[in-house]
């Protein structure tokens, strides 16, 4: 972070603290006695007394992590969540996580214990592929009061999704007073620069009522990675030998800083909680309203992306040779990185009533409308076809060359109404505590619409970058469904509780199910308790991994999503998605051997049967070359209407399936001590998660799943994930320190082409090269994201009351992933740390894109907190 612009904080912050009022700071409650409404409908039931493993994080510990994100908030803080740190094309808007390692869809996210609703935008590439998962960065941090992350599956008590776990954000109801934090920050390298300013007041509505309000702005610049490109220079910086020499101006550092990492977004957001208590019943209302907007940098398309052709450009004109003075040109240099340029709007809101009516029948009833639109344009592009068509005429004497240079590339929209009803009620049966008896049920209608793109987004192969959603994409969507559920909580002994738990859903589209779960803990005695679940789950497919269909191009590459069960995706055995259906079992221990010191260690096993995943891209051209098959890809291509360039070095389709069994076993453990200290106080805390996923049945099978589809399911989230935390409160001093132990993740990737170098396990080789007999751009390689520590830590001081400044670092000492070797014909490592491929980029010098922390390296800020 530069100089100035740390002194600007600075001198704002003290400013700000003459002017502040004097607020008191509410003390916060022990994590382990915060009261739970997450995984069970029993009443007043604390953390420390579930049955099921559950983490609560307080606001206060919201507050401690520098990136004003929930998905780093929980990455930091919650062992079994990884959060996605980087996407490609659409996916970059829409960043997913996982809990304990299965897909984001395989985590129910709740808002005040209801249902929030899905993403439009469906991520079709690498390890998240298939993710439609809620976007939890349009929930505000300082909207929250509490989080619930309940780490066991819950689909027999809250339906689809709930395989892996439920998070449920808990808003804020305060009905007065109110706090203002304005962030700011840049990563080590001065880009993504970022700045934040949210607030949060609460009203008193009449005399029993409160309204509280949340407001949140964030605009984050670009960052990027790798430098130059291989399809034109060598990794010294010269041309490479098939380049033109008119490419002079490309050489050296030309193209440096083109390659997108994160795209330039801005996010506007308000969150709303009300309530009201008549006497007996209370009126409830939530929801929010949210604008965002990016732009993320594409491939560099060099020169002969657009102008040149060695075939016949129409009208009976062949160009003579290629000529860079009439090629498309947006920067003063030869060829173009064209943006994708997304809108997204969305709201939510949900109003309920609950109370008591006679002979001690609880109820809740409430409806939740949640709605998503997301508009994508494509700019400082070119379209390679109406260039050429114009050129042609153009030569007849028949205007100018000419190309628009942006086309609207169509969107989504995505809607979902859910009607709930809860009953509850407690009987005395003699036991040691009173039955709790529940049932309810819930009616959910789900839409979702693909939006036709402009005439030049759709004519042909579109601008360059992104194609857009043709007719024959285009399309408005919907389903519903029914549940209805029963539930038992019982303590027949001191000591001993049960939970029983059953579901059944009937949806319009693929039939129905019948689900349950059963629950029981233990309690020897205040130090020690075993608890235990075993349940079944499903998940329904989303109606975008139903439905969505596009084009996913690269520089190079075009590959088609054909919806499964469509026309097209029949000729190639793509049948209709079904639901997923789960086992899981868990076993854990509780101890409190000595006062105040809590430990909990859970294991677990999750079997998934026809999960569905991503297939491999089937290519009817690879490398250049024609492959086996071709002929019935090139029919299923024409069926769903799509054209692509013939000039593409890779064409294929690819599509979701119900492909796959897989089984995953792993251990929570989390340890917890506070000290008293003469001066304050230091929470100490050790928390941890090892996961492991292998596929068990592969269906589908080679080349429809390959090797580097499996690597996606099993390699992509790290095996282990430790932290410790320890949190300092002196006087007006906090110190927070977070270490984070991350285990090795790994991804199989394809070689990039160069000229003149045949790696024996490295990454640029020559076309068409041979390693140990096989064409080496049929080979793929292991690309390794080491184990690392990752250091974050801030510190705040109070200077009064209600002011308190902070400055902190997520990855404190800058650790960026592996950057491949360029490995020569002898096994000689060259240009170390030199790598010619990133992510189908093409880029020198880039990191992996997969691992468990970002690519853009450490991230420091500043922080200042006001409270009135």
């Amino acid at each position: 972070m530069s100089a100035l612009k740390l002194s600007l904080i600075l001198a704002s912050s003290w400013s700000a603290c003459a002017i502040a009022q004097d607020a008191p700071q509410e003390p916060q409650a022990d994590e382990g006695a915060a009261i739970i409404v997450t995984g069970t409908r029993a009443v007043g039931m604390q953390a420390a007394d579930s049955a099921a493993p559950i983490q609560v994080l307080s606001s206060d510990a919201i507050a401690h992590v520098g990136q004003p994100n929930l998905n780093q908030v929980l990455t930091q803080i919650v062992p079994s969540f990884t959060a996605q740190t980087q996407g490609t094309d659409l996916s970059s808007f829409s960043l997913s996580a996982r809990l304990r390692g299965l897909s984001p869809n395989h985590t129910l996210v709740l808002v005040n214990g209801k249902r929030r609703h899905g993403n439009g935008i469906l991520q079709v590439l690498g390890a998240f592929s298939g993710s439609a998962a809620p976007s939890i960065d349009l929930i505000p941090p300082d909207s929250v009061a509490q989080v619930e992350v309940f780490q066991e599956g819950a689909a027999a008590v809250y339906g689809t999704d709930a395989i892996a776990g439920v998070i449920n954000f808990i808003l804020k109801d305060d009905a007065e007073g109110g706090s203002i934090k304005i962030t700011g920050g840049q990563h080590y390298d001065s880009e993504g620069e970022l700045f934040s300013i949210s607030g949060n007041y609460g009203v008193k509505l009449g005399e029993d009522g409160f309204i509280n309000l949340s407001l949140f702005h964030r605009r984050q610049d670009y960052t990027t990675l790798g430098e130059g490109q291989v399809q034109v220079t060598r990794p010294d910086g010269t041309l490479q030998p098939n380049a033109p020499a008119q490419w002079s101006n490309l050489a050296g550092d030309a193209l440096a800083g083109i390659n997108g990492g994160q795209p330039k977004t801005e996010l506007n957001l308000l969150f709303v909680n009300a309530g009201y208590d008549f006497g007996g019943v209370e009126v409830y209302a939530f929801g929010d309203v949210a604008r965002r907007e990016g732009w993320a940098k594409q491939g560099y398309r060099h020169p002969k992306r657009i102008c040149y052709e060695t075939g016949n450009l129409g009208g009976g004109v062949t160009p003579a040779a290629y000529n860079p003075n009439i090629c498309y040109s947006d920067t003063g240099t030869f060829g173009m990185v064209p943006l994708q340029h997304v809108i997204e709007d969305e709201y939510s809101m949900t109003v309920g009533a609950k109370g008591e009516v006679g002979g001690g029948w609880n109820y809740d009833l409430s409806t939740t409308y949640g709605y998503q639109k997301n508009d994508i344009w494509t700019e400082s592009s070119a379209h390679r076809e109406v260039w050429q068509e114009s050129y042609a005429a153009s030569l007849q004497g028949i205007g100018v060359p000419n190309t628009p240079d942006k086309a609207y590339d169509g969107g989504f929209r995505l809607s979902q109404t859910t009607v709930t009803a809860d009953i509850r009620k407690e009987f005395e049966l003699g036991m040691a505590a009173p039955l709790t008896f529940a049932f309810g049920g819930e009616y959910r209608k789900d839409t979702y619409e693909i939006v036709q793109g402009d005439f030049y987004s759709t004519y042909k192969t579109g601008v360059q970058s992104f194609p857009g959603y043709k007719a024959t994409d285009a399309g408005r969507f919907t389903r519903s469904s029914r549940a209805g559920y029963i539930n038992f909580i019982a303590q027949p002994v001191d000591g001993w509780t049960v939970d029983l738990a059953g579901r059944y859903e009937d949806y319009t589209d693929f039939g129905d199910t019948l689900i349950g779960k059963i629950t029981t803990r233990y309690d020897f005695s205040d130090a020690i308790a075993i608890r235990g679940t075993a349940s079944t789950g499903f998940r329904a497919p989303t109606l975008a991994e139903q439905k969505y269909s596009t084009i996913n191009v690269g520089p190079t590459s075009a590959v088609a999503q054909l919806p499964a069960g469509t026309p097209a995706a029949a000729l190639l055995g793509f049948g209709p998605l079904g639901p997923e259906k789960s086992k899981n079992f868990s076993a854990g221990i509780v101890l409190r051997p000595v006062p105040k010191l809590a430990v909990t260690v859970d294991a677990y096993m999750i079997k998934i049967k026809d999960r569905i995943a991503a297939t491999a891209s089937r290519n009817a051209v690879q490398g250049g070359v024609v492959q086996p098959g071709a002929a019935a890809i090139f029919d299923a291509l024409a069926a769903a209407g799509i054209v692509l360039d013939t000039a593409l070095q890779t064409v294929g389709v690819q599509s979701f399936t119900n492909g796959i069994d897989t089984k995953t076993t792993g251990v929570d453990f989390s340890i917890a001590y506070p000290v008293s200290l003469g001066f304050g106080s230091l929470n100490l805390s050790v928390n941890g998660n090892y996961n492991k996923t292998k596929i068990t049945n592969n269906k589908v099978g080679y080349p429809l799943f390959n090797a580097a589809s499996e690597s996606n399911i099993e390699d992509t989230t790290p095996k282990y994930k430790v932290g410790f935390g320890a949190l300092l409160k002196a006087d007006k001093l906090t110190v927070n320190l977070r270490e984070t132990l991350y285990a090795k993740t790994s991804v199989l990737v394809r070689p990039g082409v160069g000229s003149g170098v045949v790696p024996d396990g490295g990454f640029l080789i020559a076309d068409g090269a041979l390693i140990n007999g096989v064409n080496a751009n049929q080979l793929y390689f292991n690309g390794v994201v080491k184990r690392a520590i990752i250091t974050d830590l801030e510190v705040g001081y109070d200077f009064t009351d209600n002011v308190t400044f902070s400055i902190g670092a997520n990855n404190l000492f800058d650790k960026i992933p592996e950057v491949p070797k360029l490995v020569s014909g002898t096994g000689v490592v060259v240009n170390p740390g030199v790598s010619p491929y990133i992510n189908g980029s093409g880029s020198y010098n880039s990191p992996y894109g997969h691992g468990a922390y970002g690519t853009s390296g450490g991230y420091y800020y500043a922080r200042i907190d006001f409270k009135f």
